[in-house]
């Protein structure tokens, strides 16, 4: 058997996030569809899912053209069977986060970012699959208590803490 591994980067705007995961049923597209239509009513948001059987085509959907184009060029740049990538205006993914691992299809989360994100991936003959992500860059140290305070008030400031 031949093993190749490639790395996609995600394209994306900055004030995009991305969540990407692995899901298992050609209806994962409308439930992902209905959940964040649900989850966050005002966030506009595109999906693709790569079908990995039947016709092998990347669905997809969506509330905001922009955001299903770009889900369905970075699907089709993953190429990866069952995959699944969702991108995001208006809302952070924290807000979304659970109810996507909620829906009976989604079998796993890669990752939900804002950051600058390059997926793994593997290719054998049967076809291509996410072995992991790259989600921004690495640390450059450790926190100082300033650093405590600023992370604090920024929570509290864009509203997840009190």
């Amino acid at each position: 058997m031949k093993l190749e591994l490639d790395v996609v980067a995600i394209e994306k705007p900055g004030d995009v996030n991305v969540i990407l995961g692995q899901a298992h049923f050609i209806k994962t597209v409308e439930d992902l569809h209905e959940i964040l239509a649900q989850a966050a009513p005002t966030s506009r948001f595109g999906l693709a899912f790569c079908e990995a059987s039947g016709p092998r085509l990347v669905r997809r959907s969506g509330n905001d053209e922009e955001m299903v184009r770009l889900a369905e060029r970075n699907a089709q740049a993953i190429g990866a069977g069952h995959s699944f990538v969702v991108f995001l205006r208006d809302v952070f993914p924290v807000s979304v986060l659970n109810a996507v691992k909620m829906v009976p299809e989604v079998c796993r989360v890669f990752c939900a970012s804002a950051n600058s994100v390059q997926v793994v991936i593997v290719s054998t003959e049967l076809g291509r699959g996410i072995v992991g992500v790259i989600d921004g860059e690495g640390p450059l140290g450790v926190e100082t208590g300033a650093d405590v305070e600023a992370r604090r008030a920024l929570l509290r400031r864009i509203g997840y803490k009190l």
